[in-house]
């Protein structure tokens, strides 16, 4: 009897001791699996400080060097847009633009087959002629931003420590990974946490989002705490006075988010048929051709018209929002149309985030212009356009609405800000079916079947 009581306990014993053992290996293969998505944000953050220092040198630069001599721009710019675009052409195609439509087709391309052919968009190279072009492309007057190269920047980081991985190390979703790094870039780059989370969802995933919620969480939040601990806290455009705001105010918001929705679908429209233009020149000497034409436009606007058509957009949105001046000329939103534009078809490295939240701030600020509203209506106008232009480009309403919340900390708007995103997004589907982002995305990936067909023909002569 106390035999057989011997060996049930011993059965229940070695049963146990085997489920603890299962449990704790569990345990030790998800904290190795975490371990790269917080060595990557860490990494992230410091990337995202540095790449904004540099940024903001180089616009306070070029404000120095206008201030000395206006007519400098007819020179700066033409050398500028030609420098950034030939280190992009001769270097890493895959680097111009914003970056993130070069994440998605990595996403799309994250899978056994096709993994390989991510190298050319997330890479080191990538990260470091993002980072030269972009801030060479600012301090010309180039109207682009970082937000986006962040993200690709930050994809190439979460790539490339996945690869570092030894062959003993747990595994890891290399789609999980690419994603976990743009959204911790857009953290960073906003200090916009939640932004960056609903933009992985958003704009990113094809999978669901519980295979790698965890990982995109923590990634984010120690991009985003890291940011704020070495340039402290603080929002990428303040606290704007909005209080005492009428129900009569819905249907200037309707206003602003349609008209805004309209002007940035035309935007992404015309950059598109630069972009077809641009892919039938010939040689490079067409194309060095376009530059200066594209540069001597937007100098020639800046020197005779007004300088706001230079730069990001941020210093316009801070205006309107913080100054008492809250009224724009009627053509300030055209000028920052035309300058996006041009600089974004450029061909080298440059965002359209903030430039498209600049261009709705300023198209707010001139129909608010129209009627007699207070300050506070005024700046819920500006906010409105903000995240209505940037839905016309990205088609990413919910995105583009957490994005200002968060820059702003106005959470009691998030009914308008949501509301305005929603009808940008009708009208621009209405405009045309796809985003600016999905048709980068097919190109690009287009781009990298076609140059796989060149390599195989080349292999085949050689041999």
């Amino acid at each position: 009897m106390h035999k057989h009581k011997s060996i049930n306990f011993l059965k229940k014993y070695l049963r146990l001791s085997a489920t603890n053992k299962v449990k704790s290996n569990k345990i030790r293969n998800n904290l190795l699996q975490a371990i790269p998505f917080w060595v990557g944000a860490v990494i992230v953050g410091l990337f995202a400080i540095l790449y904004t220092q540099l940024f903001n040198y180089a616009e306070v630069l070029l404000r120095g060097i206008l201030s000395w001599h206006k007519w400098l721009i007819f020179i700066l710019m033409p050398v500028s847009f030609l420098t950034a675009w030939w280190l992009v052409k001769k270097y890493s195609p895959y680097a111009k633009g914003s970056g993130i439509p070069q994440v998605m087709a990595a996403v799309e391309l994250s899978n056994p087959k096709e993994y390989k052919k991510t190298a050319k968009l997330l890479s080191l190279r990538v990260l470091f002629i993002k980072i030269i072009s972009s801030v060479i492309m600012v301090l010309g007057g180039g109207a682009i931003g970082r937000e986006g190269p962040t993200i690709q920047i930050s994809a190439s980081i979460y790539k490339k420590i996945n690869e570092l991985l030894p062959s003993s190390w747990p595994k890891i979703s290399k789609k999980n990974m690419i994603m976990t790094g743009a959204a911790a870039g857009l953290s960073a780059a906003f200090n916009t946490p939640l932004g960056g989370i609903v933009f992985a969802i958003e704009e990113l995933t094809r999978t669901h989002f519980t295979y790698f919620k965890t990982a995109l969480f923590t990634g984010v939040i120690i991009a985003g705490f890291l940011t704020q601990s070495i340039i402290g806290s603080y929002l990428y455009l303040g606290f704007p006075k909005v209080n005492n705001i009428s129900l009569w105010i819905i249907f200037p918001v309707i206003l602003v988010a349609a008209v805004s929705g309209i002007l940035s679908s035309l935007l992404s429209q015309g950059m598109l048929m630069i972009l077809k233009f641009k892919n039938r020149l010939k040689n490079n000497k067409e194309e060095v051709l376009f530059l200066l034409g594209s540069s001597l436009i937007i100098a020639t606007l800046a020197f005779f018209i007004s300088d706001q058509i230079l730069g990001s957009g941020k210093e316009i949105i801070e205006e309107v929002l913080f100054s008492g001046d809250k009224v724009l000329p009627w053509y300030t939103p055209f000028l920052r149309i035309i300058g996006t534009g041009l600089s974004f078809t450029s061909g080298a490295a440059g965002g359209i985030f903030a430039p498209s939240l600049g261009a709705g701030a300023t198209v707010g600020s001139v129909i608010g212009g129209m009627f007699n509203y207070t300050p506070s209506e005024m700046n819920l106008l500006i906010l409105v356009g903000m995240v209505a232009f940037l839905v016309g480009v990205t088609r990413a309403p919910f995105t583009s609405a957490i994005l200002v919340i968060e820059m702003t900390d106005r959470h009691s708007l998030i009914f308008y800000l949501m509301l305005s995103g929603l009808v940008a997004s009708f009208v621009a589907y209405n405009i045309n079916r796809h985003s600016f982002y999905d048709v980068l995305k097919t190109g690009y990936l287009k781009a990298l079947v076609e140059e796989d067909i060149e390599d195989e023909k080349k292999e085949k002569n050689n041999l």
